[in-house]
């Protein structure tokens, strides 16, 4: 608890600096008092309109990708086991572009099903995603390693079939699938954010009443059994769980990579507990991908998409997870 309230602390301070970053000169304080209703109209327009959507948005996918690693990773059992290598975040990929491309390139397309917009055209791929890895990695139960490795074929499929709906696209709508896929908070605005908070506000509470199954689940599928787990009926519970939260957080900023695995892990280092607690690696998520943000429009030259930054921190991240597995096992 003091390190989750140490974590919330940290990122609602990196919050307010990261509102105050931009072009036109805004104190601490001149947000704070924006804040609290006292700001001057143009202050207003900056920080009500221009900044706090990205920075709420930020913060609002941060804990979605967090809380889906967390719940992705404990179920399996298994730290490699994120939305990302599954394959959940190539299919809401997917079918963002296929909206975005097919439909007219713009955050709110039209044509069919995918008439009400990117945030339900990534749904539908997530969900459609994580139904084929679930039932293609089902052998009378889900097995951790084959569920990974059928995510990553699955991934590296839908990441081919992606390309190809770029490379065929009018180049307007190339453009602006490509500037999404790379994972970027460019413009956002209230109108892309909501979904993603209407997502982690009812997600957040279905998963908070599966804490009980996923302690439990730790000891084994047959001491969770004996102990009163439904052991595959919770599994698919977390699983659709982790897969609307990284739908919600795709639709609204693009695959931000790595921030699913990431959080979770360091999380679970700060609370020191067995397995990536909820709460915290949604605010760990959180404060990465705002820090993360605050980042590249301060101090890198240019405004790097946030999703570049979060592959390069995630990525040695990865390989240094995997040595040091290896060494265990050896040990």
């Amino acid at each position: 608890m003091v390190a989750t309230g140490a974590s919330l602390v940290v990122l609602a301070v990196v919050a307010v600096l990261a509102v105050s970053a931009g072009s036109s000169s805004l104190g601490v304080t001149d947000v704070v008092r924006t804040l609290l209703g006292a700001g001057t109209p143009g202050q207003e327009l900056i920080v009500l309109e221009l900044r706090l959507p990205r920075v709420v948005g930020a913060v609002v996918v941060g804990a979605c990708l967090g809380l889906a690693g967390a719940l992705t990773q404990t179920f399996a059992r298994n730290p490699l086991a994120t939305p990302d290598i599954l394959g959940v975040t190539s299919g809401a990929g997917l079918g963002a572009v296929s909206a975005i491309v097919l439909a007219g390139g713009g955050y709110a397309v039209t044509g069919g099903l995918l008439s009400f917009g990117v945030p339900v055209a990534a749904v539908l791929g997530a969900l459609v995603t994580s139904a084929l890895v679930y039932g293609l990695s089902w052998r009378g139960g889900i097995d951790s390693y084959r569920l990974i490795l059928i995510g990553i074929g699955m991934t590296a499929s839908l990441g081919g079939l992606t390309s190809y709906l770029v490379a065929r696209a009018q180049i307007t709508e190339a453009a602006a699938a490509t500037q999404w896929l790379v994972g970027s908070l460019s413009g956002m605005s209230w109108s892309s954010v909501w979904p993603a908070v209407v997502v982690l506000a009812v997600i957040a509470p279905l998963a908070a009443t599966q804490t009980r199954a996923l302690d439990v689940s730790q000891l084994g599928d047959d001491l969770s059994t004996g102990l009163g787990v439904a052991v595959q009926r919770h599994r698919l519970a977390v699983l659709v769980c982790a897969v609307l939260l990284t739908a919600g957080a795709v639709s609204a900023a693009g695959p931000l990579e790595f921030v699913a695995f990431v959080a979770p892990q360091v999380a679970r280092r700060l609370t020191g507990t067995g397995r990536p607690p909820l709460v915290g690696s949604a605010v760990i998520g959180g404060l990465i991908v705002v820090g993360a943000d605050l980042v590249t429009r301060t101090l890198l030259p240019g405004e790097v998409p946030v999703g570049i930054l979060t592959a390069i921190i995630g990525a040695p991240y990865l390989i240094w997870l995997l040595i040091r597995h290896r060494k265990d096992e050896r040990a």
